[in-house]
């Protein structure tokens, strides 16, 4: 019998079944692992590629191990009252498990504990930590860029690895779907010099961030050429790394685009906003009319109309008439945090670099379409 308190259940809960894929071809893969031990519940899930563990109080007697299905009973502890113990108790023959609180009584089938999948992390060459809002922060400000294009299967993820930069070593991520490309650095941690330059999944990194919370101090990270390992709080969250070669992304970064606007970033945020109303498609271009300060943004549809908007922006540079594409452009103007954004271009058919007046940290790479 385990006696524990909903609420941190249903926390943990809420951590495993997002892990756990709603179709399964495999039952044991649709369960999440219950494993007792003195004063505390293990909790386990996974999808074959990721695992997270999390281990809370509880009251055991006697202890014992048994699977159930993630999804039914995160749904059953949600929908139990607040601040209520929950026993659960396995019966003799061990093919379901009774889940009690207060007057609610619920009985789930189970699988048997030797069924669930160990996922072996192997050894783990490198040991480092980060500030949890620095992760959070890298993850937040590329996370948008991750391509989500099965065929190249490379560009589904985080590429995190060290790079010199100037005279000081950092702590690189950068996220590309081939329209645009998302760069963030850190300091380099203690422990990271010399490791793999990784390739985090998609899903894993969402994981990451979600199980970040304000009050998170580190996060311990380990990696191998394989598998990452983040420790979160109470959590632990195994993955397997994408085994391709991220492409090498340093050729699309312009060195010299010489054509620089300066421009309040809310108010060209809006302006693309609302001259792309009258695009059909998510995908339409805004074309970008810079001449001397003025900067006029249009959009054209054959089907429906046409706007413009003018801005008053700081621009020295010889004319430029360029096109992007209206969703992406403001994908990158929402992860500006200053007032002011940069924009460099080169000429209408070259990549065009984005990035706020003051960080250094950020920068960004958004190719041209035609108008």
């Amino acid at each position: 019998m385990i006696t524990v308190e909903r609420g941190e259940l249903l926390k943990a809960l809420s951590h495993m079944h997002r892990v756990v894929e709603r179709r399964n071809t495999i039952p044991i893969l649709a369960n999440v692992l219950l494993r007792a031990e003195k004063s505390s519940l293990q909790l386990k899930a996974t999808d074959l590629d990721l695992e997270v563990t999390e281990t809370i109080a509880a009251e055991v007697s006697p202890p014992g191990a048994t699977t159930v299905p993630a999804h039914m009973f995160y749904e059953i502890v949600r929908k139990l009252p607040e601040g209520v113990q929950v026993v659960l108790e396995t019966a003799g023959d061990r093919n379901s498990m009774t889940i009690r609180a207060g007057r609610a009584r619920f009985a789930l089938q189970t699988l048997p504990e030797s069924d669930f999948p160990d996922f072996a992390a192997g050894d783990m060459t490198h040991r480092f930590k980060l500030a949890a809002k620095d992760l959070k922060r890298l993850i937040e400000k590329i996370q948008f860029a991750i391509s989500t294009e099965e065929t190249r299967y490379y560009l589904n993820g985080i590429y995190l690895h060290v790079v010199e930069a100037g005279r000081k070593s950092v702590l690189r991520g950068v996220a590309t779907d081939g329209h645009r490309l998302a760069r963030f650095e850190l300091p380099l941690p203690e422990g990271a010099a010399g490791m793999p330059g990784v390739i985090v999944p998609r899903k894993t990194v969402g994981e990451v961030q979600r199980l970040i919370e304000d009050g998170e101090t580190d996060v311990e990270v380990e990696l191998s050429q394989s598998k990452i390992r983040f420790k979160i709080g109470a959590v632990v969250l195994i993955s397997k790394l994408i085994d391709g070669t991220f492409p090498d992304y340093a050729r699309v970064i312009p060195l010299d685009n010489d054509k620089e606007l300066q421009v309040q970033k809310k108010e060209f945020e809006a302006a693309v906003d609302r001259v792309s109303t009258i695009s059909s498609e998510r995908g339409r271009a805004v074309k970008l009319s810079l001449n001397n300060g003025r900067l006029v943004l249009s959009v054209s549809n054959p089907d429906s109309g046409n706007a413009t908007e003018e801005l008053e922006v700081e621009y020295a540079a010889e004319p430029l008439e360029i096109g992007f594409n209206a969703r992406y452009l403001l994908d990158i103007a929402a992860q500006l945090d200053s007032d002011v954004a940069v924009l460099k271009f080169a000429d209408p058919g070259s990549p065009t670099l984005i990035h706020d007046k003051d960080a250094k940290d950020a920068l960004y790479v958004l190719m041209p379409m035609r108008v």
